[in-house]
């Protein structure tokens, strides 16, 4: 228990020290003013006389301690006594990388995926989203984060862009550095390695011989997710299949959940784009939607609120705490001591 405003207390004490010595000074006209009465001490020897005094002793006494409690619980009260503890928060979070095939086949639903997206982000809480897109090489728009302010304002600036709007056109540069197009099976592994790599980290943290405790990033992993939006509509030889980057995604545990505008493009079959999609996203774990669908984007965020998030220890945090029930409860209970005995007192 520490006092944030300390130092009223030595103002405080000087002005109880004055109104004390102006209290208790002697009085030297005091006897100019008293007056003479005849056979005064007959009466102050009655034991009524003797009762009565010290019953006013007793209540003057009570007066004096009531407001000197009162006094000193308001000084302790103005001074804000507070408790200072640390901290370290649990947290639950999870990661989700938004991952947006830009190619030429997406261009008329990629404007509408960006407004799932959006809902997306909306829906969640407390978790952690980061974009990439691609087309024949990718480009991370934003890392992690859980700034959603921001998240909103990106996602914003890629449907404008989509929508051909001033000022966006460079949004979508970088993403055509690659030989051919729609490179999906590289676009999803470059998504898949946005996430921190805890076990190259906690390696070097090993070899360096420190720990990380309290870093979200280090040491701990968290519940991660993909949402993939794309055709799967292949148009150029990438040095990942969508089958090698699926199996790379889940030997990192990494779920993803895909997003197809063209799903009645393909047909169902075996070998079709969907098809194929679907599967990759069922051997990581997770799910394969139509972006029409209705239930999309409250199916991912329930399956990914349902995943397991690891319970992290935060970075270290002070709390101050105000703690002033002692004193004002002692300058209430003082106060009303005072007015009772004030009654008391009255001629």
């Amino acid at each position: 228990m520490e006092l944030m405003f300390w130092w009223l207390i030595a103002p405080a004490l000087v002005i109880a020290a004055l109104a004390g010595w102006r209290a208790f000074r002697p009085d030297r006209h005091a006897n100019a003013r008293r007056r003479p009465v005849a056979n005064a001490d007959r009466l102050t020897a009655l034991p009524e006389y003797q009762a009565a005094l010290r019953r006013h002793r007793r209540w003057l006494a009570v007066s004096a301690l009531a407001a000197v409690t009162l006094l000193v619980s308001a000084v302790a009260a103005a001074a804000r006594p507070v408790e200072l503890t640390t901290i370290a928060p649990e947290q639950h979070n999870r990661d989700i990388m938004l991952c947006l095939d830009t190619s030429g086949s997406m261009s008329s639903a990629d404007s509408a995926v960006v407004q799932v997206f959006a809902q997306l982000a909306k829906e969640f809480d407390g978790e952690r989203i980061g974009l990439t897109v691609f087309d024949s090489s990718a480009v991370q728009v934003f890392p992690l984060t859980d700034d959603y302010a921001y998240v909103q304002e990106q996602l914003t600036l890629a449907k404008d862009a989509f929508e051909g709007n001033s000022g966006s056109a460079g949004f979508l540069d970088g993403t055509w550095n690659g030989r051919g197009s729609s490179l999906i099976g590289d676009g999803l592994a470059s998504c898949v390695n946005g996430f921190p790599d805890t076990a190259a980290t906690d390696a070097r943290s090993a070899e360096a011989g420190t720990s990380h405790t309290g870093n979200a990033d280090t040491g701990q992993r968290r519940s991660r997710s993909i949402v993939m939006a794309t055709d799967n509509y292949l148009s150029g030889d990438p040095i990942f299949t969508l089958e090698q980057a699926a199996a790379l995604a889940k030997g990192r545990e990494v779920t993803v959940y895909a997003l197809n505008p063209g799903d009645f493009d393909y047909g169902p079959g075996a070998g079709q784009p969907g098809a194929r999609l679907r599967t990759a996203a069922e051997a990581s774990g997770g799910k394969y939607y139509r972006l029409d669908s209705p239930e999309a984007v409250a199916d991912i965020v329930r399956s990914v609120q349902e995943s397991e998030a690891t319970a992290m220890k935060g970075a270290p945090q002070a709390v101050v705490s105000d703690r002033p029930e002692l004193p004002l409860t002692l300058a209430v209970l003082s106060g009303l001591v005072l007015a009772g005995a004030s009654w008391r007192l009255r001629p």
